[in-house]
């Protein structure tokens, strides 16, 4: 019961009355089904806007039988990446009428990751995106089935589901053909951790152009997508320099943290940049037109993916053939490259 004086929400009935239609009329409108003339539907929405009617979920469901909510399962949120899939997710979803609820994973193990696709279901949402860019949780992803519709992101191309990933390969590939075309005879690499599916895109990326340029390739430097390992990476790549190895002169950094590290660090040996060494990242978080100098990195379309990826997901529910294609990353050159220095 409603306290005294409390107003009370609108209900369907409301709507009707005020839209001079039947309660049957404003159960269509709300359902969105079709058969509904446009001056009609017209009349129910700007009764449903004035009264501010809200529809009861799950009396909907009932009806339609659809939550219209997908469950996203993830992890390793604190990463820049996966935190913007996330919100492209979520936007793409809310624009397309849908709620998104979100899981975030303490491990990739496929334990984990059964539990929070069952508690989904649990919950009749009509299908469940997983977000994992890490092998483990891949592996397991593709070891089991779900009851409702299971759409992968970022987890390159799967043959045995649908999936959207962003090129991550082309993305390294642009960063490595743009330094060499600077004059750099390679292009010394430090990647992300070896557990994970996105660093090791890159590292195929760099390592075909340079071999498709004849390039020597050099041994790469591991790093963990932190500005610490960057900066360790840094220091040794500075040191190889004062040793007199010419051939330091260009480097790509997996993405943009550990590229700030490295920026860091050859400054701290007085190394300039891109005079002494060119840098390359990847992601193009919002700070990287800020750094010293600003850095040249490979833009992902993460709003893209997120619109791709709930594409893909009402593709299934209406049960459509939906081709899934990566989405292409884009070159971003600001002043941390340049021509190589000269060499004797």
């Amino acid at each position: 019961m409603l306290p005294d004086g409390a107003p009370r929400a609108s209900a369907l009935s409301d709507v009707a009355v005020h839209a001079g239609v039947s309660h049957q009329t404003v159960s269509r409108v709300v359902n969105g089904h079709p058969n509904v003339a446009p001056a009609t539907r017209e009349r129910v929405q700007r009764a449903i806007t004035e009264l501010g009617y809200r529809p009861n979920t799950a009396a909907r469901a009932l009806v339609t039988g659809s939550t219209r909510s997908f469950g996203l399962v993830t992890s390793h949120i604190n990463q820049y990446g996966p935190a913007q899939t996330l919100l492209g997710l979520e936007k793409a979803a809310r624009a397309a009428g849908y709620s998104l609820g979100v899981a975030i994973l303490d491990d990739d193990s496929e334990a984990a990751m059964r539990e929070a696709v069952d508690r989904f279901v649990a919950q009749s949402v009509d299908a469940v995106v997983a977000l994992s860019t890490y092998g483990q949780a891949v592996e397991a992803l593709r070891r089991f089935e779900a009851p409702v519709p299971l759409i992968a992101v970022q987890v390159g191309r799967d043959e045995s589901r649908p999936t959207v990933w962003v090129a991550q390969e082309v993305g390294a590939e642009l960063a490595t053909r743009h330094l060499l075309e600077l004059g750099h005879r390679t292009v010394h690499h430090v990647t992300g951790p070896p557990d994970s599916l996105e660093a090791r895109g890159r590292m195929v990326g760099w390592r075909r152009a340079l071999e498709d340029a004849g390039a020597p390739v050099p041994e790469p430097l591991h790093g963990d997508w932190w500005p610490c390992s960057g900066h360790a990476a840094g220091r040794e790549l500075a040191a190889r320099v004062r040793a007199g190895q010419d051939d330091v002169t260009a480097v790509f950094v997996a993405n943009d943290q550990m590229a700030l590290g490295l920026l860091s660090a050859l400054a701290d040996e007085g190394l300039s940049v891109p005079g002494d060494v060119s840098v390359v990242g990847f992601d193009d978080v919002p700070e990287c037109a800020y750094f010293t100098p600003p850095l040249t990195t490979v833009r992902q379309d993460f709003a893209e993916l997120g619109r791709r990826g709930v594409e893909l997901v009402l593709a299934r529910l209406r049960g459509e053939p939906l081709e899934s294609q990566p989405v292409l990353p884009q070159l971003v050159v600001r002043r941390s490259t340049g021509p190589a220095r000269q060499t004797v």
